[in-house]
């Protein structure tokens, strides 16, 4: 039987730029020579993807008691996703979605504590997960930092001051990504990689400006999303030459008032140097430091960071963060997870 060709019959037909359209010519009116495009009447092979544009429908319902049911009938009942399921799907397709370059998001408070480094990690498996690459987590510390000490480990112990010393060898155009692997660290299932930062006690010096934008300059050959874990000097020179490249600011604070305060003081700081578009170019990521916080202190923070950035999200806490170990993605609590792939998505909208 052949096909019906109804649902293709919306799809642009192409009479080519300059060839005129049969239904405006006269009665017997000759067209010009053949010099013109011919007039095509079917639809190409691009035509019959670009049909796809319309929002395609979406399954049944897979998480609680609409999703048991999907499977106990064996399909047979397919109830409707919840609202909190395709609030989920939406976050997922924001995350995914396409840039027009490689962008760069800077963590940053300068306070210790304040869950830069945790959150690094998270965003980045967040990324890593739901993109499928394409992403690296740099330790921007002027001296040493603590993300390759939460990351995953490597057979190798290079960081960021031993790809500075090496960087000759990735000024040739035909420099590979695999080239990066003698200073990395792959973070496996997570899909996203990690630069450590120093981590030799007998180095002196720090980490200056132009060394972040050489380092910079490299990553964005490679990735299409550099996490930048900040260190708590504000006015080192790589903190601020990282400030200043950054596609967008993620202050990171723990519901207390000392971390809060200092991202707040940090945001005067950056007003009132000049920073453009703080506001725009800024959101913030809350993170419970225990099972129990000061809900009325959290609820402050949130109000008085609504003002200063974009959006303001609230991170669990996670006994499985505690021991300040290698962060353990897979017991991570859903909760946890979820609360992350909201905050990403923010990031990924703003970006």
């Amino acid at each position: 039987m052949t096909p019906d060709p109804t649902h293709l019959r919306s799809l642009p037909l192409d009479r080519g730029a300059d060839a005129p359209d049969p239904a405006e010519a006269g009665a017997g009116e000759e067209t010009e020579p053949r010099r013109h495009a011919e007039v095509r009447r079917h639809a190409t092979a691009s035509d019959f993807l670009d049909r796809r544009t319309a929002p395609v429908e979406e399954g049944p319902a897979t998480w609680g008691w609409r999703g048991a049911l999907t499977r106990w009938s064996g399909g047979a009942v397919q109830p409707r996703r919840s609202s909190a399921e395709r609030a989920h799907e939406r976050a997922r397709a924001a995350v995914r979605q396409e840039f027009d370059g490689p962008r760069t998001i800077a963590f940053i408070n300068p306070k210790g504590g304040a869950a830069k480094t945790t959150s690094v990690l998270a965003a980045g498996y967040t990324f890593g997960t739901v993109r499928g690459g394409g992403v690296v987590a740099w330790d921007n510390n002027e001296t040493r930092g603590t993300l390759g000490i939460r990351a995953v480990r490597s057979s190798h112990t290079n960081t960021t001051r031993e790809l500075i010393a090496d960087l000759d060898r990735f000024s040739a155009a035909d420099a590979r990504i695999g080239d990066l692997d003698t200073f990395v660290r792959h973070q496996g299932d997570a899909h996203f990689d990690v630069l450590a930062s120093d981590e030799r006690p007998d180095v002196t010096g720090t980490i200056r400006a132009q060394d972040y934008t050489d380092v910079h300059r490299l990553l964005e050959r490679f990735y299409r999303l550099v996490l930048v874990d900040t260190g708590n000097n504000m006015r080192a020179e790589n903190w601020l030459a990282a400030a200043e490249a950054a596609d967008l600011l993620v202050v990171t604070s723990t519901v207390r008032e000392d971390t809060g305060y200092s991202g707040l003081w940090m945001l005067d700081a950056l007003a009132d140097a000049g920073y453009p578009n703080l506001k725009y170019k800024s959101i913030t990521v809350l993170s419970d430091p225990s099972h129990r916080v000061d809900e009325g202190l959290a609820r402050d923070l949130v109000e008085v960071y609504g003002q200063r950035t974009r959006s303001v999200h609230r991170v669990p806490f996670d006994p499985a963060l505690v021991t300040g170990s290698v962060v353990p993605y897979p017991r991570l609590s859903v909760e946890t997870r979820r609360s992350w792939l909201n905050a990403c998505a923010a990031m990924a909208g703003a970006l």
